[in-house]
């Protein structure tokens, strides 16, 4: 009966074990999502056009058709910050879309000083919010 009941004990903290590392490789890679703008670098003088490229991790970049769980696109806010979290990010000339799954574009902007703010959403351009967003500034010559 002693032997039994070490093994139920150990095939418990066994199951207890796997649970715990579930659980932290849960959390752990649910703090790895971000998103960044790769190129420029904050604080760049850039001639227009100017490319700006984006990266994304933790998440999987994919077109605007559908709403699917770990999945987006990005977006490119111009003198904006990040969009609250489950709001539409709206379409206009200084919220742009990549909904085709772009992850780099070219951009046109007149001679100033800029903020530009990469937001990631999903299908339905809805914001994952400031977590997933990165501000940098630039200077248009």
């Amino acid at each position: 009966m002693i032997i039994r009941q070490r093994s139920h004990l150990s095939r418990t903290l066994f199951a207890a074990s796997l649970l715990m590392l579930s659980m932290a490789a849960s959390v752990a890679q649910a703090a790895e999502k971000s998103v960044t703008i790769l190129e420029p670098k904050s604080g760049a003088t850039v001639s227009s056009p100017f490319k700006v490229r984006f990266g994304v991790s933790g998440m999987t970049v994919h077109p605007a058709t559908e709403v699917i769980e770990g999945t987006g696109h990005h977006h490119l806010l111009i003198n904006h910050g990040p969009i609250k979290e489950g709001e539409v990010i709206p379409m206009d000339d200084t919220h742009l879309h990549y909904g085709k799954g772009q992850t780099e574009a070219e951009v046109t902007l007149s001679p100033g000083k800029y903020k530009l703010t990469a937001q990631f959403a999903n299908g339905a351009h809805q914001s994952y919010g400031k977590k997933m967003s990165d501000t940098i500034n630039v200077t248009v010559k």
